[in-house]
């Protein structure tokens, strides 16, 4: 993937223009695609909500952050320390001398190429790597025991946004779209957010409705993605564009009573309402320049590293449309496999030392710039931060590389902010962070925990397909109460 071709799109006023087109287009260019969708459901998406969003229990949280980093960021090079590791550094792996991971044959035990070092006021440690996300630490809850049943970037993940490692299920978003409904009317109430890199493995699966009804879709916001022809003509002014719609939501109106239950028309009507009204909303949302100088130097927005100051801008993004009523924002930082393992995501294969000095600094200032804003402006308190990716890496080097292969059997994930408990770390790996051993988890466990974080049992909260009551925990599920607040 050749990432000139989104640099080149990066200045002040490419990314506002773009993010606004993108923002509104797919709400305009998706119609049919979301209405045909609608009618195979056979659901009123105009008016259908669960209970009018209310939940089981009071909830702690109201809106979601979903930072996602595709291509298996390393738990054992960012998150989980291993001095065992760094002792035996060299020697072969116990128990595993011959191992076969994803790419074939993996040499001896290699330490992690950065010191960890203790942060915060508890000491834990992370990597010397993130000195700006070092400290949050104190009012982070790491999960160290995650993991999954794939080593495959896609379904991983797929799995890790949707509860399956099959394409065609709602994502995380989607379900609580579709639990909580909508808290503005001129916005989304799902975001995603792609890297300016490009999309995540298996794009906009991670990112999907499945057989939820069609509104509950993301809506894509990128700094790369352009549709032109969004804005109304200058000739036509405010009065006019008003009397306008409201004669077409009178028409709409008499056809939907001309149709009573066909919901491609009442997905169409409120879809291409959404769509208008973002024409005022959008441009406001992604007008990043109302930003204070103060806020643009704490992200990087500015940052001469052109990849960081695209991130930096996605982050700041992403607090605007959390503080306006965007349920839940999935936020990406870096994008699919490019063929050039490590050099636009996680995936270090080969080098992981030079990739991870190009990935980890894009990453920490604006990353810990956004949770940092989300403080000091009060909304951390009713806001929940996820940090997710698909799996982990081997404590092993690939045969004849510097880079580590998948890892399925030990990863780290964490939450932040409303109803966690901050500064806890819950289950461990291994002497060399090969498997989960202590209080292993995984994806359905996790996101039954998200689901009580913001009132909702898991177990309850399903949608009828094709003969099953399914569930993002699909069959499993159990809340990790340890770190619950």
């Amino acid at each position: 993937m050749n990432s000139s071709s989104y640099l080149s799109q990066l200045s002040r006023r490419g990314f506002l223009g773009s993010t606004i087109t993108g923002m509104a287009g797919i709400g305009l260019l998706d119609l049919l695609g979301r209405d045909l969708r609608a009618s195979e459901l056979g659901t009123d998406v105009s008016t259908w909500s669960p209970g009018g969003g209310k939940t089981h229990f009071p909830p702690k949280a109201k809106r979601v952050l979903q930072i996602f980093c595709p291509g298996a960021a390393s738990h054992i090079d960012l998150w989980d320390d291993k001095p065992e590791l760094v002792k035996r550094s060299g020697e072969p792996l116990p128990g595993e001398e011959n191992m076969l991971s994803f790419q074939g044959k993996n040499g001896n035990l290699m330490k992690s190429p950065w010191d960890f070092v203790p942060c915060g006021e508890s000491g834990k440690r992370i990597t010397s790597m993130l000195p700006h996300m070092a400290k949050h630490v104190d009012d982070i809850a790491f999960i160290h025991s995650m993991t999954s049943k794939t080593n495959t970037h896609g379904p991983g993940c797929v799995l890790m946004n949707t509860g399956h490692a099959q394409e065609g299920f709602p994502s995380a978003g989607a379900w609580l779209g579709y639990a909580l409904g909508s808290a503005n009317d001129n916005l989304p109430t799902y975001v995603a957010l792609p890297d300016v890199r490009g999309e995540p493995p298996n794009g906009k699966a991670n990112w999907s409705n499945g057989f939820l009804p069609a509104k509950h879709q993301a809506i894509v916001l990128a700094a790369h993605l352009e549709i032109r022809n969004l804005r109304r003509p200058a000739e036509i002014n405010d009065g006019e564009e008003a009397a306008s719609r409201e004669f077409l939501r009178l028409l709409n109106e008499q056809h939907l009573a001309q149709n009573p239950g066909d919901s491609t028309l009442a997905a169409r009507a409120a879809a291409y309402e959404l769509a208008a009204r973002m024409q005022v909303s959008a441009p406001e949302v992604s007008d990043l320049s109302s930003e204070t100088a103060e806020t643009h130097k704490l992200y990087g927005t500015d940052h001469e590293n052109k990849l960081l100051a695209a991130y930096a801008k996605n982050c700041l993004l992403s607090r605007r449309l959390l503080e306006r009523g965007v349920r839940y924002v999935n936020l990406y930082c870096s994008s699919r496999a490019s063929g050039v393992d490590g050099l636009l995501n996680w995936d270090a294969h080969r080098t992981l030392k030079s990739d991870y000095e190009r990935h980890c600094p894009i990453f920490d200032q604006p990353t810990a710039a956004l949770l940092s804003d989300l403080k000091r402006s009060g909304l951390l308190e009713d806001t929940l931060v996820l940090w997710t990716t698909e799996f982990g890496r081997m404590p092993t080097h690939q045969a004849n590389t510097t880079g580590r292969d998948h890892n399925p059997d030990a990863f780290t994930v964490w939450m932040m902010g409303a109803g966690v408990k901050p500064g806890v770390s819950y289950g461990a790996t291994d002497d060399f962070g090969r498997r989960s051993v202590t209080d292993k988890t995984n994806v359905w466990e996790f996101y039954a925990t998200v689901l009580k974080i913001l009132g909702y049992d898991f177990d309850k909260l399903s949608w009828y397909h094709n003969g099953f009551d399914r569930k993002i925990t699909d069959v499993h599920g159990r809340v990790i109460d340890k770190v619950l607040a």
